[in-house]
């Protein structure tokens, strides 16, 4: 999954990011209310951990325009704020939880996993497609009894194909959905990407393919 954290804290956003990519997630940090609203809008993330207290513009707002223009990210509100009211708000603008600072790891992830369940985008340690199997726990590939393993960025763009089966995905939602905004590669590098993991499909016999329709996007198919 990739999920936004827009949080003013430095530190605090430094550790909410440590957390996320030690769960093998990606994160993507924004420290004011309007890159943070820009962010959210992309439709690029599969959750927004939001702040309150932020400069330019409040979480409260933040989570307002995204439904009120049809956004459906799930969105935890983290918050030094735990009074009553101020959850009232939070969860009548939109937002799916309501967490207060000072908070547990496993406390964020099980409500990360929480709203997830909600879009249907549950995580779990297998994933599956035509004759092949991903791993997630162990970043393997299978098919039919043969394993390859898969590097980071090769895990999160074949768990995007499967969760798009049969979308024809356009590069650049790639690009963003795995290398972000802030993401320095080329836009090259996700026809890269995309060659290694042919080559392990291949490599273990499956009849999953990548598939191009050019100037429109990839998708996965299974060959007869």
């Amino acid at each position: 999954m990739r999920i936004l954290i827009v949080e003013d804290e430095k530190r605090l956003a430094e550790t909410l990011a440590d957390i996320i990519t030690e769960n093998k997630d990606t994160a993507d940090v924004c420290h004011d209310g309007q890159k943070g609203l820009d962010h959210a809008l992309s439709g690029i993330y599969d959750a927004v951990i939001l702040d309150v207290m932020l400069p330019h513009i409040n979480g409260f707002d933040i989570v307002r325009c995204m439904r009120e223009q049809g956004n459906t990210t799930p969105v935890l509100m983290l918050t030094a704020k735990g009074e009553l009211e101020d959850r009232i708000m939070g969860l009548n603008n939109g937002a799916d939880y309501y967490l207060t600072k000072p908070f547990e790891t496993p406390e964020l992830l099980a409500c990360l996993k929480a709203i997830t369940r909600r879009g249907g985008d549950m995580k779990s340690e297998e994933l599956t497609y035509g004759d092949i199997e991903v791993s997630l726990a162990a970043s393997e590939l299978i098919c039919r009894g043969r394993s390859v393993r898969l590097g980071a960025k090769e895990l999160e763009l074949i768990r995007l194909l499967i969760a798009n089966q049969g979308i024809l995905l356009p590069k650049e939602s790639i690009y963003l959905k795995i290398w972000g905004y802030e993401g320095e590669a080329e836009d090259s590098i996700v026809e890269v990407y995309l060659s290694f993991l042919r080559k392990k499909l291949d490599h273990i016999g499956s009849k999953v393919k990548i598939s191009v329709v050019r100037r429109v996007g990839y998708r996965l198919e299974v060959r007869e």
